[in-house]
This record gives structure tokens, sequence and C-alpha cells, in this order.
């Protein structure tokens, strides 16, 4: 049987570890406030957006809220994340994703300042990342670092095989990954003979969307597999890009959806939230 990496669990153990920075910063007279705006009322990102204040309530960050109707234009938009900006009691700005189609997402990203960008999208915190200076990092790929050094699993010189190249998890999962001293390959749907690239890896990293994609044809034995996937299958149960089943018996480690990459995704916003805090002061 492979090592189940319990997302759950990993996230429990950074959220109590943040509860008592945050508790030392405020003996301190330190406070550590998330603003998190919302534009429209998109289901999916309604229960994010509830998850990350219930998150905040646990640690003990407080939490701006503002929920903004469908119709909210971009000017309006941008002129509060500038009064934002400016609130010195402010160490986090989060504008839940997708924004309405009227909107555009990148304006918006670049209009939040990259010392309160809390999500780790900003320009300049990529362009930090790549030249491996201090910055945000993106959530995800950071949660998947976590996940794979408290499962102690080593990633100096293994080889390391991403799928997928999205600006959110794709490219910064392989920087991170080439900064633990990873060998990285970064694959795509245009990569030939995708599975013999993805059988040289110790470590695969799933991020293709595409629902139980990654079958065992294209897994290593005893590789370390990581799935970044979410989706609904014809059964509305949830399951990932891996097809779990077919692939646990050939690895050493796997993740599960759910409870695999999901929760790190809110425990490392709530970690740069702090860091964020504590930079500033």
């Amino acid at each position: 049987m492979p090592q189940i990496i319990d997302g759950k669990e990993i996230s429990a153990q950074i959220k109590e570890e943040l509860k008592e920075k945050v508790m030392a910063m405020k003996k301190e007279g330190i406070s550590v406030c998330l603003a998190v705006i919302q534009v429209g009322d998109d289901p999916a990102s309604s229960v994010y957006v509830g998850n990350k204040k219930k998150a905040c309530a646990y640690i003990g960050i407080a939490s701006l809220s503002y929920e903004l109707p469908e119709e909210t234009t971009q000017e309006e938009l941008l002129a509060l994340i500038d009064k934002l900006n400016k609130q010195k009691d402010v160490d986090g700005i989060l504008v839940q994703l997708p924004v309405p189609k009227h909107i555009d997402e990148d304006a918006v990203i670049r209009a939040i300042a990259p010392e309160k960008d809390v999500d780790g999208f900003h320009p300049q915190s990529v362009g930090a990342l790549c030249i491996g200076q201090r910055g945000f990092v993106s959530c995800t790929p950071a949660g998947i670092i976590q996940l794979l050094k408290r499962s102690g699993i080593e990633i100096a010189g293994k080889e390391c095989v991403v799928i997928g190249r999205s600006n959110i998890v794709g490219k910064p999962m392989a920087l991170l990954l080439l900064r633990e001293n990873g060998t990285v390959t970064v694959a795509h749907s245009r990569t030939k003979d995708l599975k013999e690239v993805t059988k040289r890896a110790d470590i695969l990293v799933a991020a293709v969307g595409k629902p139980k994609m990654i079958t065992r044809e294209y897994i290593k034995e005893g590789a370390v597999v990581i799935d970044v996937g979410i989706h609904r299958n014809e059964n509305n149960k949830l399951c990932g890009d891996v097809d779990y089943d077919d692939v646990a018996p050939v690895c050493s480690a796997i993740t599960p959806v759910p409870g695999g990459v999901g929760p790190m995704t809110i425990a490392m916003l709530m970690n740069n939230c702090v860091e964020s805090a504590a930079l500033k002061r």
C-alpha cells in the first residue's frame, strides 16, 4: 500500500503553528488582517471565500469581506483595491477569481500592491520566485512543497515532472521544485510521448485539468504522485486528474482527492498573510 499524503492533517498542523504565531504577535501589539473581495455570486467562489473566512477566524486573523454585485465596474473594483493598498491595518488583499467577464483579471492582479499580494499572482511576486528573491509564492504550489517535506519525501536530486503550465500552478510548481534542487521537466498538452516523459518521474505533479486522465501507464513504479485536479464525475463525486484506484497500487505515495492538495491552498494563504504582517512590522 502506498503512503497516503494527508493534506487535511498537514494543513491542520500548519494552522496550529500559525495560531500560536498570531497569538505571540498579538502580545507584541501586532494584528493580522486579510481583505477578501468577491465580485458576483458564483457558488464555487462563495464556498472558497467562506472557507477562507473560517480559517482566518480559527487562526486569529481579522478578515474584511467585500461582496460586490456582478455588475460592479472595473473602475469601482480597482478603486477599492487602491483604498485597501493604502490601509495600513490591511496585510493581505485577495480578489476571488474568476471575476466577471467585463473585468480584466490581469489588471486586477497587477493593481494589488506586491507586499499585500498573498495569492502570489502579481508579476513582481512571480519574478522574485524566478530569480530566487523573497516574495509571496502561489499558494497551491507552496502547499505541495510542504506536503512533500512534511511527509518525509526528499526532493533534491529527484526527477520531477509537472504536467501543466498554468501561471497559478504549473510554472510556479516547476520553479519551486527547482529551488529544492529537483531536476524538473514541464510537460503539457503538446508534449510528445507524454507517457514516456512521466514514466521518468520520481515525483509526478498532475495539474492537467482532465478528470482521471493519469492512469498507471503514466507512472514509474514507486513514484510519488501529487494530484492537483478537482472535478466531479458522472455520479457527482469528487475526483482528481489521477485515476486513484488504478495508480495507487504502483506508487510509493499519493495524495487523495478530496483531502490532499486542496486543504493546503488555504493553509498557505494564511501563512502568506501572517508573513506579510510580520514583514511589514
